[in-house]
């Protein structure tokens, strides 16, 4: 699976930060002070991510994420 096939979600975390997260993936997340800035650098840690579950020869967890109020 590619970082593409995700639901990602993005919320202000406080006035002056932002978070990224891919809810499918534990620990997928970033913290930064633009919403520019978390996606690019939720992409950076997706792929640090994906490059483990390779590793380990293991494959991604399926996104099963649904919005319910969007």
């Amino acid at each position: 699976m590619d970082f593409d096939d995700y639901k990602t979600v993005l919320y202000r975390n406080q006035p002056n930060g932002w978070v990224a997260e891919i809810p499918a993936i534990a620990g997928c997340h970033a913290l930064m002070p633009t919403r520019e800035e978390a996606l690019a650098e939720l992409a950076s840690v997706f792929d640090l991510i994906a490059a483990e579950y390779k590793e380990r020869s293991e494959q991604l967890p399926a996104d099963t994420t649904e919005f319910v109020h969007a």
